[in-house]
């Protein structure tokens, strides 16, 4: 699929051109490698209920694993809504929060209902799961806006049953309209899969991205031109989660426009 050679496979291909002269070819890697990525959130609104779901999670797997998009650091969020419950399969990972999430974006949109699988970039660009054209462009776009820096340190040491952290949010920028902004907190879990007995993937072995296992509001900023300020959460895991393949993710959010201002994930310590 010409899309896919494109968008996943260029870098590898500049790598084996013909005749390139090496040392270039690593100072150029060093200092690609020393560029600041803009973090993006990236949601995916699915469920292990609905048969074209699955495509969606590999790629937004991919995305999270390969970090394809040049300047861009994806940061990945997939929501199991709870209404595809039914036919005799319950998702495990499913919660009527993230349909109420979903909820709120289908207002926005001014969609006629709810639909899995559906992709939202940033709060602000949203299509079908499995797009990977639209997916990249999306990202791509968001890249290039402005953002407002945030930071997250873990305190030491470390609690057994979860972590305190630092969060610290840079001047609020980006907003429009002087409208509150909202930081939300994330955990998420990788390398979940499930074995499938009933409903529309009965007999499929599934394999999940970053499955979102909390969400919550740590704080909020008034408005646009906010100054910096430091937040300091704490979050619990609970004993089924894996800890060696948690992730904590904070990002800003409008409240009326729900664009996301900013973002920043960081690996739990296993």
């Amino acid at each position: 699929m010409k899309v896919t050679l494109s968008f996943f496979a260029l870098g590898a291909l500049l790598l084996v051109a013909p005749h390139a002269n090496p040392h270039l070819a690593n100072a150029r890697q060093a200092a690609a490698a020393q560029v600041e990525r803009t973090p993006i959130v990236v949601e995916l609104f699915t469920s292990e209920g609905c048969s074209s779901c699955p495509p969606a999670d590999a790629l937004l797997s991919k995305l999270e694993t390969d970090q394809p998009v040049q300047d861009a650091e994806i940061i990945g969020l997939e929501e199991h809504v709870d209404y595809w419950n039914h036919d005799g399969w319950v998702d495990p990972y499913s919660s009527p929060e993230w349909t109420s999430r979903q909820e709120e974006y289908v207002e926005k949109f001014k969609d006629e209902g709810p639909y899995t699988p559906q992709m939202i970039v940033d709060g602000q660009s949203q299509f079908v799961g499995n797009n990977e054209r639209s997916v990249a462009q999306a990202i791509q776009e968001a890249a290039r806006q402005a953002k407002t820096k945030i930071s997250i340190a873990v305190e030491t040491p470390a609690m057994s049953d979860g972590e305190r952290l630092e969060v610290r949010v840079g001047n609020v920028s980006g907003t429009s309209d002087r409208e509150p902004a909202d930081v939300w907190l994330a955990v998420t879990e990788t390398y979940l899969k499930t074995a499938v007995k009933s409903g529309e993937n009965a007999g499929r072995n599934l394999e999940h991205a970053a499955v979102v296992r909390y969400l919550h509001k740590i704080g909020a900023a008034q408005a646009n031109g906010s100054s910096a300020f430091a937040l300091n959460p704490q979050v619990k895991f609970k004993s089924s989660w894996k800890r060696a393949n948690l992730k904590v993710a904070v990002f800003i959010q409008e409240r009326k426009s729900l664009r996301i201002l900013g973002a920043a994930s960081v690996r739990v310590a296993g």
